[in-house]
């Protein structure tokens, strides 16, 4: 452990498994106090014991549950430090599949509970006057055209802008917050692997999009996790609303003309 988040107080939304489980992981080798937020109470309870973190159960959806956790956190901790939005949910569906339903479950995980964390940390954070990291979790998906998953791409769009939004709000109140957005590509984790049947059968029915991804792999938790305690500690002093891109060349590929 190297410290390089120490001191920090750290919240990681989604936290129990996945991606936010990587970070959450990273984040207490750091040095970071971590705070695992889920509805996934046993696995977030036991990752908690495991790597010396608290958890806490809340429905990111809820703007009041939202309330209530940042009290808790200020009662507990005194400060909040870092806040990853992580949580988020696909369901694949296009423009024209997709319901009213699937339309607002997935936004409601990503883009309104990513509005609902900053909203509500925010002033938590500049309490602090410390150097303080909010880091949303976007995707691919919110930088190119991904027609297959219509509801999570508008979602993590939102994601994209919103950070942007938030960090020029904080820089021009002078506030010591910074806020970017990470874009991951294909990454292993239990959610990808749950819908990548369904995508891959939704590809395979547009003869368009069967050529294979080349030069490509899929990334590992910890591949997003680095980025997370980087974007997190004071080494990105001088990060602040951008959108950060790990997906091992897919979006800078040259485009092919059929």
């Amino acid at each position: 452990m190297s410290g390089r988040v120490a001191g920090k107080v750290c919240v990681v939304t989604g936290g129990a498994m996945g991606l936010g489980e990587a970070d959450a992981r990273l984040l207490a080798r750091e040095g970071g106090t971590v705070i695992i937020a889920d509805i996934a109470d046993d696995k977030g309870k036991a990752l908690a014991q495991e790597i010396g973190a608290d958890y806490v159960h809340l429905d990111v959806t809820t703007e009041a549950a939202w309330i209530d956790f940042i009290a808790h956190v200020k009662e507990t901790y005194g400060k909040l430090n870092v806040l990853v939005n992580n949580a988020g949910i696909v369901i694949p569906a296009n423009v024209e599949t997709c319901t009213e339903e699937q339309w607002r479950k997935v936004n409601a995980v990503s883009s309104d509970a990513t509005f609902f964390g900053m909203k509500h940390a925010i002033p938590l954070m500049r309490e602090s006057g410390e150097p303080c990291s909010i880091i949303n979790m976007s995707s691919i998906a919110g930088i190119v055209g991904v027609p297959y998953v219509f509801a999570y791409a508008a979602a993590k769009g939102a994601v994209r802008l919103m950070s942007k939004a938030a960090a020029v709000h904080c820089a021009k109140k002078g506030d010591k917050i910074r806020v970017n957005s990470i874009h991951p590509g294909g990454i292993v984790t239990p959610m990808t692997q749950a819908v990548g049947q369904q995508v891959a059968d939704a590809v395979a029915q547009d003869p368009r999009n069967t050529a294979p991804v080349r030069g490509t792999r899929p990334g590992e938790p910890d591949d997003i996790a680095w980025m997370v305690v980087y974007l997190a500690s004071d080494e990105s002093k001088y990060t602040n609303g951008a959108e950060m891109i790990i997906d091992n060349t897919v979006t800078a590929m040259e485009g092919i003309v059929p």
